[in-house]
């Protein structure tokens, strides 16, 4: 790595030196020596931002913040940056470059309610309690799950992202089943599967504690899972969390009627908290962000499928299976809650939508 940083970037309204490997924001990065930094990964950072001043707002005591796997520690600098309210941020990486490439953008913002450590994620959430743990890895968080659900406070968030999505999404089932002990299926509605997989195996790794979860916003894009969920203490709760953690067969997912393996064990609750949402999006109208206008058209439809069931059907696959042209979305719509069945779009595709109407009622939608 060089003496001096490459670049200097502005994120929301913080300035950082990073090391760009990308000419695009579209799609994974690539690591090298250098200190991670992936441009696509903005509007994750974003609503890491608008999370944690949600967590900040309700809260009447000091919180303390946990960036664990932070590459060139963008969002850890961010945080401590852009938030408001009595709080700490702790930065953690174990590459030395990193470590020093976070350094400098602390004295370039001149943050003092910030820390950095050099430390094994693992040993130090084993030996630190936090309000607030984010946990970002090249690959699959499901390493550090049994540490982070005992390290967090009651009432805290922990968030993770997987990058995994080969496994998640049924290309490599047996990898999947390693890592999470859970079938995944590779169909139209993968990716939501792959993100309930990942539910359900943060659900059962909390449960061994007496602590359960509750999702407050999870999502998934093209190439990353990314979730949001309060942990709460006592069986009760645990209990409660895992009568939402269950196998299925894979016929009861839309077009896969003909499929007779089982799918999961995953998690079959809620994938968001509405009026947590609200107010998230209500913090969003106010704070300095890059990503605005996608936040805008990702909080729109998380908030109107939140109440829907789960996995959806997408208008091409339809349209294939059923040999017929698709009608527009509108008409879809229209036609379904004219006969008293729920519907909505759904975060996972433009093509895609959520009904509890039974397949031979679309397909008489469709005709």
């Amino acid at each position: 790595m060089t003496n001096a940083p490459a670049d200097l970037i502005k994120e929301g309204t913080t300035n950082l030196f990073v090391y760009k490997k990308k000419t695009t924001v579209k799609g994974p990065s690539i690591r090298d020596e250098n200190p991670f930094y992936n441009p696509s990964m903005e509007l994750n950072r974003d609503i890491s931002i608008l999370v944690n001043q949600w967590l900040l707002n309700n809260s009447m005591k000091h919180v303390h913040i946990l960036d664990g796997l932070a590459a060139s520690g963008i969002r850890g600098v961010r945080l401590a940056h852009e938030l408001s309210g009595d709080f700490t941020v702790t930065i953690n990486d174990w590459n030395e470059q990193s470590f020093s490439l976070i350094q400098q953008n602390i004295q370039k913002n001149s943050l003092q309610n910030i820390s950095v450590l050099q430390r094994d994620l693992n040993t130090l959430l084993s030996e630190r309690r936090y309000h607030s743990i984010d946990i970002d890895p090249f690959g699959s968080p499901v390493y550090f799950f049994d540490a982070a659900v005992r390290s967090v406070y009651n009432k805290g968030i922990l968030a993770c992202t997987a990058t995994d999505t080969a496994a998640l999404c049924g290309v490599f089932p047996h990898v999947c089943y390693r890592r999470y002990a859970a079938w995944p299926l590779h169909n139209p509605a993968m990716h939501e599967i792959g993100l309930r997989i990942l539910l359900g195996c943060l659900c059962r790794e909390a449960a061994k504690y007496d602590r359960g979860i509750e999702p407050l916003l999870c999502y998934t894009t093209d190439h990353y899972i990314r979730l949001y969920v309060q942990v709460n203490n006592g069986k009760k709760a645990a209990d409660s969390s895992m009568s939402q953690w269950s196998s299925i067969q894979a016929r009861d997912v839309p077009l896969s009627q003909e499929n007779t393996t089982q799918v999961g064990p995953l998690w079959l609750g809620k994938l968001q908290k509405k009026t947590v949402l609200q107010e998230i999006r209500t913090i969003a109208s106010i704070k300095v962000l890059n990503t605005k206008h996608l936040l805008w058209k990702l909080f729109f439809l998380l908030e109107e499928e939140a109440d829907a069931p789960p996995f959806f059907y997408t208008t091409n696959d339809l349209s294939s299976l059923l040999k017929l042209s698709p009608p527009t979305m509108e008409h879809i719509f229209d036609r379904l809650r004219s006969k008293g069945f729920i519907v909505t779009r759904t975060h996972c595709t433009s093509t895609g939508f959520k009904t509890n109407a039974p397949l031979d009622v679309i397909t008489e939608v469709f005709k």
